[in-house]
């Protein structure tokens, strides 16, 4: 059988759809064959913000059966994009113009790549004359645009006919769903997108991911590793959430009796309440000591990086077993057995082969390393905290997903909360909560959302209470407002003896939410869980508004 033999068979066309093809509908442009290329993926909403380059995409869509939701900041767009892709596993579409449109998503871009989701970012660019770094003046030119997204995205797609358009958004969408996930950059010139086209309607378009299988041998020594270790542990990354592989995580600890600890970016990972679970309190020096006096470490989905090795003090001694994705992340931070594949199928090859090893001390182990977590926070006087996270979690309903910005309860909740939760942890930058739950809400109308911020943070969002509004989003926005930069404040005085900058002049959030006719109200910290669960029941948007000022836990990183 010759190589070519192997070829996919182009589906015949029925004479209609032959007829189709040569006689197009009339008044369509490039920006038609962007909106028909994501319909032709399986795109069903799209994020975005228009401007002046990108007007051919925007107007197709009124041509197309594509939901659109816009946003009011590109960057907070690429946020509810990110999210979109998360709760999904669906690439996200983002459609942004050229120059200050494109560069205000950078941020956003940069939290999807780090934390891995699939956001197929399209923007106009300038007119085909002006490309090629020349000073011609074009509003918004920059002299290589590509090279502001090159270093943060996973790949970029450049068009420069329309004939172009169906394919590079196709390779840029299998990009974006080959693991690692990761958002991706498609640039069209304005003109390009503007000339009307003769170009039959694109149909179904093939941009099957690519499965990366891990290779035999590391697979079989992995398994015998876990099979024959004394005191097997095992790391959920994220990467065990993104490829939908907790059952197989589970499957293999059970088989093994390894206890198992969830990253911050793997919460969710692993069931919570499991005897075997030593939950996610990676920044507490008991964990660390666990995970170090392992003899196999089996690390899924994870980089080790600084919050998943509290702040590089970890110290491996057993013999580590790396299974990720991202190539560039194997044995980045610690010598190991580095199996490039992933999660989902590393871990479903290793629970095959593994053979099963009964272990008594395992579950008691665990629950010794908890109790131990346990008495460390307790004695530091943090009950209210400990508190107001539980009132939180009391009133989210079980299905409903949460988004968490870079504030101190998070920073909690990263460690306390029970079971999965999304936060910009990844780049962790700042406004992320508000319009990533946005973007989940618009993923699923029929479950509330939780978004929760700081007043910092929700100072950068608040041009999205208009969004939620104008789209009648189920989202519950929980603001604690502490003042200032609260996480800054706590950090700055132990190191310095005082703040500088962290001191903030607010808004009255409550009437500023009422401003944009979304309800609010002001609550304590004893009426939290009743506000929240009223909220969560009612139609639309809401915003409940804590002022608190919460305290961190110590840390144990720094002795």
């Amino acid at each position: 059988m010759s190589p070519h033999d192997h070829h996919h068979e182009t589906p015949q066309l029925t004479p209609e759809q032959i007829e189709a093809a040569l006689n197009p509908p009339a008044g369509r442009n490039g920006g038609d064959l962007v909106v028909e290329t994501l319909q032709g993926l399986g795109a069903t909403t799209v994020f975005g913000l228009p401007g002046q380059h990108a007007l051919g995409m925007f107007d197709a869509l009124r041509r197309s059966a594509l939901s659109y939701v816009g946003l009011r900041v590109e960057n907070n767009t690429g946020f509810a994009a990110d999210a979109y892709g998360r709760v999904t596993g669906e690439v996200a579409p983002l459609l942004l113009s050229t120059g200050p449109g494109a560069l205000t998503s950078l941020a956003a871009l940069q939290e999807a790549a780090a934390a891995s989701s699939p956001i197929l970012a399209i923007s106009s660019q300038i007119p085909t004359a002006g490309l090629g770094g020349g000073r011609h003046g074009y509003l918004h030119e920059l002299r290589d645009q590509q090279a502001s997204f090159r270093d943060i995205v996973k790949s970029v797609h450049t068009v420069r006919h329309a004939s172009q358009i169906p394919s590079a958004i196709a390779a840029a969408w299998e990009s974006a769903l080959t693991a690692p996930h990761g958002p991706v950059w498609v640039e069209i010139p304005q003109d390009v997108l503007l000339a009307e086209t003769t170009l039959p309607v694109v149909t179904a378009m093939d941009a099957t991911p690519r499965d990366l299988d891990p290779r035999p041998e590391l697979v079989a020594v992995a398994a015998h590793l876990l099979s024959h270790a004394t005191r097997p542990v095992i790391i959920a990354g994220g990467g065990v959430v993104r490829s939908d592989a907790a059952g197989k995580l589970r499957a293999l600890a059970e088989k093994v009796n390894a206890p198992v600890v969830s990253t911050f970016g793997g919460k969710g990972a692993f069931p919570w309440e499991h005897p075997l679970s030593l939950q996610s309190w990676m920044e507490d020096r008991h964990t660390t000591d666990f995970l170090e006096s392992a003899d196999v470490l089996l690390v899924v989905g994870s980089g080790l990086g600084e919050l998943s090795s509290n702040y590089h003090t970890f110290a491996p001694r057993g013999r580590v077993i790396q299974i990720e994705a991202d190539l560039g992340k194997l044995e980045s931070n610690h010598p190991a057995l580095g199996i490039h594949a992933d999660a989902r199928i590393a871990l479903s090859e290793i629970l095959e082969q593994a053979e099963e090893r009964a272990d008594e001390t395992a579950a008691p182990a665990v629950a010794e390393v908890l109790a131990k977590v346990k008495s460390r926070i307790d004695s530091q006087e943090l009950t209210f905290e400990q508190q107001i996270l539980a009132s939180v979690r009391e009133a989210l309903p079980a299905a409903s997903p949460s988004f968490w910005d870079m504030t101190i309860l998070a920073y909690w909740a990263w460690s306390a909360w029970p079971g999965a939760l999304h936060s910009a942890q990844g780049a962790g930058g700042l406004g992320y909560g508000f319009p990533a739950a946005i973007g989940a809400a618009a993923a699923d109308r029929t479950t509330p959302v939780l978004a929760v911020s700081g007043d910092g943070g929700a100072m950068y969002s608040i041009a999205e209470l208009a969004t939620a509004r104008q789209y009648d989003l189920p989202v519950t926005w929980l603001i604690v407002d502490d003042g200032g930069y609260g996480i800054l404040r706590e950090y700055m005085t132990d190191a310095f003896g005082e703040a500088t900058a962290t001191e903030l002049t607010r808004p009255d959030f409550v009437a500023l939410a009422e401003s944009f006719g979304v309800p609010a109200v002001r609550t304590t910290p004893e009426s939290l869980g009743d506000d929240l669960a009223k909220s969560f029941v009612q139609p639309g948007p809401s915003v409940v508004v804590l002022p608190a000022v919460l305290k961190m836990f110590a840390p144990t990183h720094l002795g």
